[in-house]
């Protein structure tokens, strides 16, 4: 018998992809590292580590602590930086044929212009900016951009000078998050990423001090995936036509799909990869199953599916 052929064309905003499901920023190294376990090529595109438009050492080890299924990162966003990543990490992505999603992060509106700007002449290849406004693990991290709607849109503003369509991952750590994702797409956002980390912590009993060299952290994997289906359906239900990127503790293909149920137009694999670094391309056939199973000829089918 001839399988049914699944249209899994995905698109966010102004980008359109082979597939829906890509690597997750801070997952899956700067440039082509899981290319060993994954054809990168087959995924819609590789989100890499965020940059900031200098190099930048992150926080003091441990950085990492294992939170039952999930887990507890305190990296800090340590890179290279624009300039280096261009030079020294690009090139290995674009020989594996990949789409790209450049990410980028700064203490001030004005890093967050600089690595803006610094994209402008990358490769066509480098389809997208994904701008992190909400990472926890910073020195500031209670006073993320993420968490201001100002804020959100004058980073949004200035990150125009990338030239390129740019998606405003945002935190679930707020009190309203439609707010932001409203403020985000004002200044000029064509898509949200929704959620990054949720703020957490663990301590030793022991010692009596944190597991984290940085104090807190983010926590990610299986625990937070209600939480990003919960945002992702509210953003959708307030904004219909603003394009969202699903990511939150995706295991496996039903996990992806709930996100897409709820609105999502693509969805990211992160912490999973940690465990199985084919995990983007284990979700992305289960996700062609699925549609095979339930008879889905098109992604466009399943995205805003949910029936309440």
């Amino acid at each position: 018998m001839r399988r049914r052929r699944v249209d899994l064309t995905a698109r966010v905003g102004s980008v359109t992809l082979p597939g829906p499901v890509m690597t997750a920023s801070g997952t899956a190294g700067h440039g082509a590292e899981l290319g060993r376990y994954v054809d990168l090529a087959s995924l819609g595109a590789v989100v890499v580590k965020s940059l900031a438009p200098y190099p930048w050492a992150g926080n003091p080890a441990p950085r990492v602590h294992e939170a039952g299924t999930g887990m507890l990162n305190s990296v800090g966003l340590q890179g290279p930086g624009v300039e280096a990543w261009l030079t020294d990490e690009l090139p290995d992505l674009l020989a594996a044929g990949t789409r790209v999603v450049a990410s980028i992060w700064g203490r001030t509106v004005a890093d967050y212009a600089a690595a803006a700007a610094l994209l402008a002449d990358a490769p066509a290849a480098v389809v997208a900016v994904e701008v992190n406004l909400s990472c926890p693990n910073t020195e500031a991290r209670r006073a993320v951009f993420a968490h201001s709607e100002a804020a959100t849109t004058e980073v949004m503003v200035a990150t125009a000078t990338c030239r390129r369509p740019r998606w405003a991952k945002l935190s679930p750590n707020v009190t309203d998050l439609c707010a932001i994702a409203g403020a985000a797409r004002a200044g000029g956002a064509e898509a949200v990423t929704l959620v990054n980390t949720v703020m957490g912590m663990a301590i030793d009993v022991d010692t009596r001090r944190s597991r984290l060299g940085h104090g807190g952290g983010g926590l990610s994997g299986p625990p937070i995936h209600p939480v990003a289906v919960r945002a992702v359906l509210d953003v959708h239900q307030a904004f219909p036509d603003l394009p969202i990127v699903g990511v939150g503790g995706v295991v496996t293909a039903t996990d992806a799909v709930e996100l897409l149920l709820a609105g999502a137009s693509a969805v990211q694999v992160g912490t999973a990869t940690f465990a199985d670094p084919r995990a983007p391309a284990r979700v992305a056939a289960g996700l062609e199953h699925w549609c095979r199973r339930h008879r889905v000829g098109a992604l466009d089918e399943v995205i805003g599916g949910f029936h309440g």
